[in-house]
């Protein structure tokens, strides 16, 4: 009986580290995905109304931190999938328009960004 209860904690223990907070490598990742944004000259749509960067931040900084709360965001790349890609809301995918360029899917844009954030090893802007 002991050792199915050590086995019982060990289970609820190593569920609790599965679920654990981001690292400090996601953290600086994601911070950087969204300063790339908040640096810009692009515009970043949802549901079908363009929206500055700093109001696309605010928007984005929101649904981390309840990503965050909830333990469902670990990674830049679920970051991106679940909060900058699309609405929770509508489903619709957000676009990122950019000054001299095509408006194109946010999940492209980030995803290129974070790329370019992970091989220069400096800030993307």
């Amino acid at each position: 009986m002991l050792s199915r209860l050590t086995f019982a904690a060990c289970l609820i223990a190593f569920s609790a580290l599965a679920s654990a907070a981001p690292s400090a490598t996601a953290k600086r990742e994601i911070q950087g995905l969204m300063d790339a944004l908040s640096t810009s000259s692009c515009e970043f749509q949802r549901n079908g109304t363009w929206h500055g960067r700093d109001e696309a931040r605010k928007h984005l900084q929101r649904k981390y931190d309840y990503l965050l709360k909830k333990n469902l965001v670990d990674t830049a790349e679920q970051f991106i999938e679940r909060a900058a890609s699309k609405s929770s809301m509508s489903g619709k995918a957000y676009q990122v328009r950019c000054p001299g360029q095509p408006a194109q899917p946010a999940a492209t844009w980030f995803t290129a960004k974070l790329k370019t954030l992970r091989g220069s090893g400096a800030p993307v802007r």
